[in-house]
């Protein structure tokens, strides 16, 4: 198995999504101000080393300044969040459907976010260790699909230009058949792997997780393979995840047993997530996506922190 932090020289250690917004922000709308985002860091500070973070916009560029101007060890994975190019009329919620100006739009605008993710990448490489060029844009249920040829040339522009290794993040389905072209491009493969939207108990979770690992990994053994993305919810409404299925003792159990495995396995792994987002789906309280932090949105720990 080849080995990310080796294969880069990095210093091992664990990896954490990191996305900063509180109650009443959100993208494109109020952003976390430095003070809120110097609190995050500061709390998540020498449990993790490595953030990642999923868009070039004002939120990254205060991450960077806290970490540069207090001093933090943090290294960055940063994102480039790429939108809709195409229509998808399969995304289960209704939201991959788009007007041929908003897709135009996008276009121009995720070339905007690739020119900014080769700018911060080449003006802070002390700090940014990784660049992803989307998330989760060809899965077959996603709600802003871009096509793999695409993606292809978003990544060949930033190898063009950047020292840092290059990855897409998605889940680990796609990268067994239609994401082959991709994959030799890039110089990681990135996988999502989450149990309990495929309706595992958390006694069957982390095997299953491992299994996906493995197929991913058995099938690019040249190229480190990362996982960006395995965490638990701790609240449902049923929409997609059955609600006795989640709990904060629950989330403790699979946090656990996954930095077990990745530790003694040195695989590079980004929990999913740091904090509470009540932006995220839909306006149920209950909603699954508002809750895969390991601190609700107070930034008061839930059960896997406590006593950490």
């Amino acid at each position: 198995m080849t080995n990310f932090f080796d294969r880069y020289q990095l210093p091992p250690g664990r990896a954490i999504c990191y996305s900063g917004f509180r109650e009443g922000q959100q993208p494109g709308g109020q952003y976390p101000s430095y003070e809120e985002v110097k609190e995050d860091l500061l709390l998540l500070h020498g449990r993790w080393q490595y953030l990642r973070l999923y868009d070039v916009d004002a939120h990254a560029q205060t991450v960077i300044d806290v970490i540069k101007n207090e001093n933090l060890d943090f290294r960055l994975m940063l994102g480039a969040y790429i939108e809709a190019e195409r229509n998808n009329f399969g995304c289960p919620w209704g939201g991959g459907v788009y007007s041929e100006e908003q897709l135009d739009k996008n276009i121009i605008s995720n070339q905007e976010k690739i020119n900014r993710l080769i700018e911060l990448a080449n003006k802070y490489p002390g700090i940014i260790c990784c660049l992803s060029v989307g998330n989760e844009a060809c899965v077959d249920w996603t709600d802003h699909y871009v096509p793999v040829q695409q993606v292809i040339r978003y990544a060949q522009d930033v190898k063009a230009h950047c020292a840092q290794p290059v990855t897409f993040c998605e889940n680990y389905v796609p990268w067994l058949s239609q994401l082959e072209p991709l994959a030799e491009v890039l110089d990681l493969i990135s996988i999502h792997t989450y149990p309990v939207w495929e309706y595992k108990h958390i006694h069957e979770a982390i095997e299953y997780s491992r299994q996906n690992y493995e197929a991913v990994a058995a099938k690019y053994p040249d190229k480190p393979v990362l996982i960006t993305e395995a965490g638990w919810s701790t609240q449902s409404n049923g929409r997609g995840i059955n609600p006795e299925l989640v709990s904060e003792a629950y989330q403790k159990m699979y946090f656990e047993d996954l930095m077990q495995w990745t530790d003694e396995a040195r695989i590079a792994t980004f929990y999913f997530e740091a904090f509470d987002e009540s932006w995220k789906g839909s306006p149920d309280p209950l909603e699954p996506e508002k809750h895969w932090g390991l601190y609700h949105i107070d930034r008061s720990p839930k059960l896997a922190m406590k006593n950490e």
